[in-house]
């Protein structure tokens, strides 16, 4: 594998960061998980499409650079390495519009994908239900078709971003008499529509970060269904490829994290040397984030080369996701007793921003499904071992 960068791919490295510099935000936005910092977020949102940074692999004709997906992770290195905003529409740009970009009809992305660049419409996550977790086959939420309408009954739970997105995207069962991975429907819904109640849900940090979602008799066209009726199994696995094993955490996240651990230890190296293990655990989780960097390069290459993602995408998933917990459990590891202080805390620096991630990271290991889960998938696609 070449790990030089080309010419080009320089020049736009120069580009992307010259940019950044220029417009990223001088003091950090309010948590998006407050009304008032959803509303900057949606706001840097629309700056980013300003200078055509939304979504750089989009096509260029909706908003995009049509760049490739080496480019893709050039930039995400930039928009770490300078501290830019985290993406509030994280659900729409990285999950959903792959998925518009694969199966849906050229209305469908033209409807929907500038919006989504934009900020102007956020997107929540519909998957899991209150029996249907991890377990997506035995969702029950129903949408009836009535003529040229779907009406839709029944609830979805942990909703990302649900309590201030304009829409939500999931499976629904349009086949009453189906079960399991049959009868599914990949619908858009507007969280506005007649019908639609979102409560909201308190994360570890008390602010709501998800929220629970009942239809009731909520009526959606039939051209907000993606891929075709009856193809929801199909779609959503695409979309839960794409939040396993690329697009929803990109590499740099875990750099920026490794780099500012290295600097953290740096910083309280007598009192962290007191335990010797915390030295090598710093060491390892800067060498796991470089070689999920390097993986997710290899990965990318296939993909540019005509390749998919597959079954490997649980690989990743249960890496980025435990790497994660175990750089901030050093952190707190090195912090000691400071570690328990809310970012607000007159004395805390920087360091609430190592709390905020350890809560964060704690579910890692079950969003985009499972690790358990995960590892039953590697079980039985990857290894050809019989289900148990």
């Amino acid at each position: 594998m070449d790990l030089s960068y080309t010419d080009g791919q320089n020049a736009f490295r120069e580009e992307v960061r010259s940019w950044l510099e220029q417009n990223v935000p001088e003091q950090p936005l309010s948590s998006f998980d407050t009304e008032e910092g959803f509303q900057q977020h949606r706001e840097w949102e629309a700056k980013l499409n300003d200078g055509r940074w939304g979504m750089v692999t989009w096509p260029e004709a909706l908003g995009g650079r049509g760049c490739d997906l080496i480019e893709w992770l050039i930039f995400e290195e930039e928009y770490y390495r300078s501290g830019a905003p985290a993406r509030v529409n994280q659900n729409g740009i990285f999950l959903l519009g792959p998925t518009l970009m694969e199966f849906g009809s050229e209305e469908q992305k033209a409807r929907f994908l500038p919006k989504m660049a934009t900020g102007e419409e956020v997107w929540a996550q519909g998957w899991s239900e209150p029996g249907a977790g991890s377990d997506m086959a035995a969702i029950r939420s129903k949408a009836e078709r009535v003529g040229d309408h779907y009406i839709i009954n029944g609830q979805k739970t942990w909703s990302t971003r649900a309590v201030w997105a304009d829409w939500t995207f999931g499976i629904f069962r349009t086949d009453p008499e189906s079960s399991r991975h049959k009868g599914l429907t990949f619908i858009l819904v507007p969280l506005d529509a007649e019908g639609v109640t979102v409560r909201p849900i308190p994360q570890l940090d008390g602010l709501p970060g998800f929220a629970e979602i009942f239809f009731d008799n909520v009526k959606v066209p039939v051209e907000n269904a993606l891929g075709g009726e009856g193809m929801g199994w199909h779609v959503a696995m695409s979309t839960a490829g794409f939040e396993r094993g690329l697009m929803l955490r990109s590499p740099a996240r875990f750099q920026e994290t490794a780099r500012r651990l290295v600097e953290l230890y740096k910083a309280n190296k007598e009192s962290a040397d007191i335990d010797p293990t915390i030295g090598d655990a710093v060491m390892k989780a800067w060498m796991d984030a470089e070689a999920y960097t390097l993986n997710t390069y290899m990965t990318a290459s296939r993909l540019v080369q005509g390749g998919k993602i597959g079954a490997e995408s649980s690989t990743n998933k249960i890496f980025w996701s435990e790497l994660d917990q175990n750089m901030h459990e050093t952190a707190m590891s090195i912090l000691g007793a400071r570690a328990e202080l809310l970012p607000h805390a007159p004395a805390a620096d920087d360091v609430g921003k190592w709390l905020d991630g350890f809560m964060f990271a704690q579910a890692g290991p079950i969003y985009a499904g499972t690790n358990e889960i995960q590892r039953n998938i590697i079980a039985e696609r990857m290894l050809g071992m019989p289900r148990a």
